[in-house]
């Protein structure tokens, strides 16, 4: 991957986050490694957990960013899922897969560029 996108991908995980915050979630843990694969944002609010899959695009050219969550990442998403609470102490009551999709366009005049967030939550379950 190149840097300019890593450091695209980083930025729309720290909005995420920030999002995620403002709305009263905890932000447990980011860019965790959990059963070999790795999860961009583990956030809870009460007993409820979630996990969070971040995409971050520029452009449509490769379609929607939540497209980009097919059914071999959720597999994957849901494995490290699994590995994350079995290692917790905690136990919740419910848990959620969320996507939260970040589309950047320029700014007027080359500014800053727009970030728009879009929060799906829910977007797919453990049977998905």
């Amino acid at each position: 991957m190149s840097d300019d996108r890593r450091v695209l991908g980083t930025e729309g995980e720290t909005r995420a986050a920030a999002y995620l915050e403002e709305r009263g979630y905890r932000i447990r843990d980011r860019n965790i490694r959990c059963g070999g694969v790795e999860i961009d944002l583990i956030a809870s609010r009460g007993r409820l957990v979630v996990f969070v899959e971040v995409k971050t695009r520029r452009s449509r050219r490769y379609g929607l960013p939540e497209e980009a969550v097919d059914a071999r990442k959720r597999a994957r998403i849901v494995r490290g899922a699994r590995h994350w609470l079995f290692d917790q102490p905690q136990r919740f009551a419910r848990v959620r897969f969320d996507v939260i999709c970040c589309d950047v366009t320029p700014g007027p005049d080359a500014g800053a560029p727009h970030w728009q967030l879009r929060h799906i939550e829910a977007a797919f379950d453990a049977g998905d």
